[in-house]
């Protein structure tokens, strides 16, 4: 393909978008960006700032051996933008990496407007352009009009599936005569809030879940809505079994509260709480605190009057309630290459949650690679295809090869990455194995073709994993 010097065109400026734009203009390849915010507000979305972390305000894990934490080192190594960013911004989280949502999404607002190569149009685009090279990241929320001409080029109907957030509660609410600062296992700094309850108070919240009136789908299809198994609604676990929350978001293993004494003296383990509701730090200041995997689609009365059965929540003011929306994906087995192009239209990418993949950290390196294929093409360089040694590889290797007719959102896993030769026995010493081959296959690719940022500095995900 030629070089052009014809501006590339992102549409959409989620985690996705915003990092495709940001890897293009520092290819030295124009870029306009569109944003239909706050022209058109989306039903998730609460401002007009760019990267809006609309669930959770955390990336998962930073371990690099686990398979959230290894892609952030393969995206930090890559010269992520929003990964940047995001240590910038982070806020305590234990082993996590969280950020304060509202300063992140300003900053690379500011960061993408200041750019000389990024022309931002705060706009709708009702269609697909016609021409040049184009990068699709308007999420599982895409317009109805765009999304209506996206089904017309690919000739297919969307794939669906209902996702959830969950509630944010203010920190001064919170009474932490009851609540107890811990992170799992000690891990990390101490930047949880945990509330425990004990056998009689988990049953009768269970209980509360269950029979608590449900939120309308107002214009959803309720015999065409499936939920997705990793962000499944907290009711929705409740109903699935007795133990289910307590095997899950309310998983009280690890978890101790410091004032009780040590939780490696035998004689205090039997004082471990029956089941744990964890609250995550939503903003720098520790002002306000996430339910941890508390996505609900019940009523907002409802939330409120159930949520405070939480021992240490029971005058919890809540700032945001939980909601329920659906998420929409095409069926990129069907329709995408793993370089992210379209196959009947190469000069079409796309990336994010509307190509199936889940999670943020997947977005962004969906963005990562759409974006750096999109400054390519315009180069008229060939574009790239990460290895599948590498979490974002098999990803994208997988979301382009499943078979389409059980398709559904792909988060980032080891399942999907390729067998070892050797594998040892034990997990830990397997994930290890994983990330030293996923890390040494991207040193060596990246030497090849000269993109992100050299190891030279150990990052802070491997010094955890060590």
């Amino acid at each position: 393909m030629a070089a052009t010097t014809q501006p590339v065109i992102v549409i959409g400026a989620g985690l996705a978008g915003t990092e495709a734009a940001w890897q293009i203009a520092q290819a030295g390849v124009p870029v306009i960006l569109y944003e239909m915010r706050p022209q058109r507000q989306s039903p998730a979305h609460h401002s007009e700032s760019f990267a809006e972390l609309v669930c959770s305000n955390s990336f998962g894990a930073m371990a690099s051996d686990r398979a959230a934490g290894l892609l952030h080192e393969e995206l930090r190594r890559l010269g992520s933008l929003i990964f940047s960013k995001a240590r910038e911004h982070q806020v305590p989280a234990g082993g996590a990496l969280a950020v304060d949502r509202a300063l992140f999404s300003e900053d690379l607002t500011r960061t993408l407007a200041d750019h000389p190569l990024i022309e931002i149009r705060r706009e709708e685009l009702r269609s697909l352009p016609t021409d040049g090279i184009v990068v699709l990241c308007t999420g599982p929320l895409t317009s109805p009009d765009l999304a209506e001409d996206l089904q017309r080029f690919t000739g297919q109907d969307y794939c669906s599936f209902f996702d959830a957030a969950s509630p944010i509660v203010t920190g001064e609410s919170i009474d932490q005569t009851i609540a107890f600062r811990a992170s799992r296992y000690d891990k990390g700094e101490a930047a949880y809030l945990n509330c425990p309850l004990d056998r009689e108070q988990y049953l009768a919240f269970r209980e509360a879940l269950i029979t608590a009136e449900q939120a309308e789908l107002k214009d959803f299809e309720q015999e065409s809505a499936k939920f997705f198994e990793g962000c499944l609604p907290i009711e929705e676990l409740a109903r699935r079994g007795e133990d289910t929350m307590r095997y899950g978001p309310l998983k009280p293993v690890g978890l101790f509260d410091a004032r009780l004494g040590d939780w490696r003296d035998p004689e205090n383990r039997s004082r471990r709480p029956y089941a744990v509701v964890q609250l995550r730090q939503e903003d720098r200041a520790g002002n306000l605190w996430n339910l941890v995997g508390f996505q609900t689609n019940l009523r907002w009365g409802e939330q409120k009057r159930i949520f405070q059965m939480i021992p240490g929540l029971t005058q919890a003011e809540f700032v945001r309630f939980g909601v329920m929306h659906r998420n929409t994906f095409i069926n990129a087995p069907q329709l995408l290459d793993p370089s992210l192009q379209f196959r009947q239209r190469p000069t079409l990418l796309a990336a994010g949650q509307l190509i199936g993949t889940e999670g943020y950290s997947a977005a962004v390196a969906g963005g990562w690679l759409a974006g750096t294929n999109a400054a390519r093409l315009a180069l008229g360089r060939s574009p790239l295809v990460l290895p599948d040694t590498l979490v974002s590889g098999s990803l994208f290797r997988f979301i382009s090869s499943a078979e389409p007719k059980y398709f559904q959102p792909m988060p980032p896993n080891f399942g999907i990455l390729p067998n070892l030769e050797q594998p040892p026995r034990s997990k830990k010493d397997r994930y290890a194995a994983y990330r030293d081959r996923a890390l040494q296959d991207l040193n060596g690719w990246q030497q090849v073709h000269s993109v992100g940022n050299p190891p030279s500095v150990p990052s802070l995900a491997t010094a955890i994993a060590h």
